[in-house]
């Protein structure tokens, strides 16, 4: 259903280095350029994250309650994405471990701009 999602940046190079070095510990790549910035993912008619400057040219500013979710195969990928984030500079918000009932496990965090990212893995409910 979601096609893409778009998070804005003031600083390009320094912001796709991030994502190459996040988003490349999920399979995800570069898969093309973008007037001001790049989209990541891993392929094309699957989701995807573009990560630009403003189109208005104004500066970027994080969205109150937006938040990215990352799905990863495992949660050992959910605590590698996680340090990777903050190995790089980003800013934790929340450890990776279980939340809640129902198998969901998550670590949150924000990107060098301050975008919010949760990277999880949630397991199937078990059958009744």
């Amino acid at each position: 259903m979601i096609g893409y999602v778009t998070i804005g940046t003031n600083d390009l190079d320094r912001a796709a280095g991030f994502y190459d070095e996040v988003l490349g510990l999920l399979g995800g790549t570069r898969l093309m350029p973008l007037p001001k910035g790049f989209l990541w993912g891993v392929g094309f008619g699957r989701p995807m994250i573009g990560v630009t400057r403003p189109f208005d040219d104004e500066p970027s500013t994080v969205g109150n309650g937006m938040m990215i979710a990352l799905i990863a195969k495992s949660p050992e990928v959910v605590d590698q994405v996680h340090a990777k984030a903050l190995e790089l500079g980003g800013a934790d918000e929340g450890a990776p471990g279980p939340r809640g009932e129902g198998g969901f496990y998550g670590g949150y965090f924000r990107d060098l701009d301050g975008n919010k990212l949760v990277c999880f893995h949630m397991r199937p409910p078990k059958k009744q």
